[in-house]
């Protein structure tokens, strides 16, 4: 029934589940463009988050606290974002084969830890994940979050600044639109680079972390499940933009929520029967009718994926 849609879209508990799922595609969507601002393609996101996913859980679980947690999985995906900055910026290697290279790396290397790790054991582990900020704020809506979606959105004005506000956001904005200039300036291209790389990962690695120490307590294999690469297509959404970024990520999630309440509640959208396939595919088609409408008129940095050599002109 079409009331019953209306209902659905008006309680609280769906935009919970909206900022919910939105909250690691925040935060891989702000590695990405951060990565993409300084000229580098980074496919590496998917296996970066699955990593960083691992990490995060495999330190808490052996018994280091959350936030510790929190920075293993940023320390994994720095690590992954150093070998990325390697092959792509010191070597001018392809950012597309590497990207791909580090996203079978990194997940191949989770699944063969996990193994090593539990041999023996059938269903994964648990731990006790991050609770929510009951009390801390006063929209009910962000008290059901726990502080990874806090953080989430704090990062998204915090980008902001750093990019379009200091001296060294100029820099990173420049190296990704004309290195040359940056070169001229006796500024190091590679350093920037690689540094806006790791950076970008560690964040990439965080999002994974969100999934294991907050959205659940455990570590499942393909539970990143292509967040990775929605990431990617929402900094073209985003036009490079941390504002835009977040607006992407939660329509992303909104369609996704919407798509889980429906499957739930069993009732149609807008009051029309239609089979289960098409929820699921619901928020896919929605982020590429965007993707297609904006990216005919995104800005994108003028020196993203081309190799850079040391005075080459």
């Amino acid at each position: 029934m079409l009331s019953e849609t209306l209902d659905l879209l008006a309680a609280a508990p769906f935009w919970v589940a909206v900022l919910r799922i939105a909250t690691p595609l925040i935060l891989g969507t702000l590695g990405v463009l951060l990565c993409e601002r300084a000229g580098v393609l980074n496919l590496g996101v998917e296996g970066i988050m699955v990593a960083g996913a691992f990490a995060g859980w495999l330190a808490v679980y052996q018994g280091a606290g959350l936030w510790t947690g929190v920075a293993a999985a940023a320390l994994t995906g720095a690590v992954f974002g150093l070998l990325h900055g390697w092959l792509t910026v010191s070597l001018a290697l392809s950012q597309h084969v590497s990207g791909l290279g580090i996203t079978l790396l990194a997940t191949s290397l989770a699944s063969f830890a996990y193994r090593v790790s539990f041999p023996k054991v059938e269903s994964p582990p648990t731990i006790q994940p991050f609770a929510d900020m009951s009390g801390w704020l006063p929209l009910p809506v962000l008290q059901a979050q726990t502080p990874l979606t806090l953080l989430a959105l704090l990062l998204v004005p915090a980008l902001g600044w750093l990019l379009y506000r200091t001296p060294l956001g100029l820099a990173l904005r420049m190296v990704g639109e004309n290195p040359q200039s940056v070169e001229g300036q006796g500024l190091s291209v590679v350093g920037l680079r690689i540094g806006a790389i790791v950076g970008g990962s560690a964040l990439m690695g965080v999002a994974g972390a969100f999934l294991t120490l907050a959205a659940f307590n455990a570590f499942y294999f393909n539970m990143v499940n292509g967040r990775g690469w929605v990431c990617v297509a929402l900094v073209v959404f985003a036009s490079w933009r941390p504002g835009k970024a977040l607006l992407g990520a939660l329509l992303f999630a909104f369609f996704d929520a919407l798509q889980l309440r429906l499957q739930q509640a069993g009732s149609g959208l807008f009051g029309l029967d239609v089979p289960y396939q098409f929820y699921l595919m619901l928020p896919y088609v929605m982020a590429i009718v965007a993707l297609v409408v904006v990216a005919r008129r995104a800005a994108y940095p003028q020196a993203l994926m081309k190799p850079w050599r040391k005075g080459e002109r």
